[in-house]
């Protein structure tokens, strides 16, 4: 099989040749400790993964400092050291700033250069993942993640008029990239922390459900499958998620208390599952033998029957010990062939590595 192939297989909860290998995001730290100054293209060749992650193209309006931008939204972001840019400013500050407000173009026509890129480079080879949005994320980027989730509460109106915008200019961006040749569409709004949903579940049915149904159906629409990755505790809000029509969920935090396992059992007849390693205590601290018996207990849990595609519990972020993530990939190859071992299921199905590290204290673990 192709790469492109194994991950849509099991992306289709069928049993490809073995399991598939993807990440949602690898930064540059890890690849760099690897392989030194290459694409992430380069990489994703390089490691043989089966899947490639694709983001929308977007220009700085102004270069407020070395390390500070504003993009096309208004939104101010800050890149440190480690290179994952977080936001410092918001252009939405007063709810009638909206009335002014006026979205980028998505049509632009940079705006899927990369996507083009990888297009030509890998289609048919490895699966073409395309990471877009739904109405939460940057209705939060705009507004502020307080004002937001005030204005759930005091301004409802306003609210769902940003999540409108949002969605509206993301699904073009979606439906576009679908033309252009991705073979799955993804948004990567995180609704939830360990512990609960952000919101309460009544919040979330309101504000951000009928946004997230409306980017599943954009990619059914355009005849590609839909990936919904958020991280957290989501098992107040996923009956809802599931209901939206996605394909796969992505990553099923266990930190957060999401058992690969129990999330097959409970939606493997409706959805593919993708995860779930754990990057902020495994991957970060454990030792290659420790990362090793991880991947066999997920396999163990998740990949029996196919419908699985192995990658950690968010990215690989530059915490991560790069020695790790090759024990990670390299243990997936190795016990992640179809048939899988019986003896590995029935021993390590049982286990459950991430016990060790719920209880300590969180003070120390680097940010997903």
């Amino acid at each position: 099989m192709t790469g492109q192939q194994r991950f849509m297989t099991a992306l289709h909860r069928q049993q490809p040749d073995r399991v598939p290998l993807w990440e949602l995001i690898v930064n540059r730290p890890v690849i760099e400790a690897l392989y030194g100054n290459i694409s992430y293209l380069d990489f994703c060749e390089a490691e043989d993964l089966d899947a490639v992650t694709i983001f929308e193209d977007w220009q700085p309006t102004e270069q407020i400092d070395e390390n500070t931008v504003r993009d096309e939204w208004g939104i101010v972001w800050r890149t440190p050291a480690s290179g994952i840019a977080y936001v410092v400013g918001h252009p939405l500050e007063d709810a009638a700033d909206l009335a002014g407000y006026e979205p980028p173009d998505p049509d632009a026509d940079y705006r899927l250069d990369s996507l083009h890129a990888a297009v030509e480079r890998f289609k048919g080879e490895k699966a073409i993942v395309f990471l877009g949005h739904d109405g939460f994320e940057f209705s939060h980027y705009l507004r502020g993640m307080d004002k937001l989730l005030m204005d759930y509460v005091l301004n409802p109106d306003f609210a769902h008029s940003l999540a409108r915008m949002v969605t509206d200019y993301k699904t073009r961006v979606l439906e576009r990239a679908a033309q252009v040749g991705a073979d799955v569409l993804l948004t990567g709004d995180d609704y939830a922390h360990r512990l609960a949903p952000i919101m309460s579940p009544d919040h979330f049915a309101e504000f951000c459900l009928p946004y997230l149904r409306e980017c599943v159906d954009t990619a059914h629409q355009a005849g590609v499958p839909f990936i919904k990755h958020t991280d957290g505790n989501l098992w107040p809000i996923l009956d809802m998620i599931v209901d939206t029509g996605i394909d796969c969920l992505d990553p099923i935090e266990p930190l957060a208390g999401m058992d690969i396992g129990q999330v097959k059992e409970k939606y493997g007849h409706r959805i593919a599952v993708a995860g779930n390693v754990d990057c902020t205590e495994l991957l970060c601290h454990g030792s290659p033998e420790d990362v090793v018996k991880g991947v066999k207990e997920t396999i163990a849990k998740a990949s029996p029957g196919g419908g699985h595609i192995m990658a950690s519990s968010n990215s690989i972020h530059p915490a991560v010990r790069p020695e790790n993530y090759r024990a990670m990939v390299q243990a997936t190859r190795q016990f992640g062939q179809y048939p899988l071992d019986p003896e590995m299921v029935a021993e390590y199905r049982q286990k459950n590595y991430i016990a060790k590290y719920l209880d300590r204290p969180t003070t120390d673990r680097p940010t997903q």
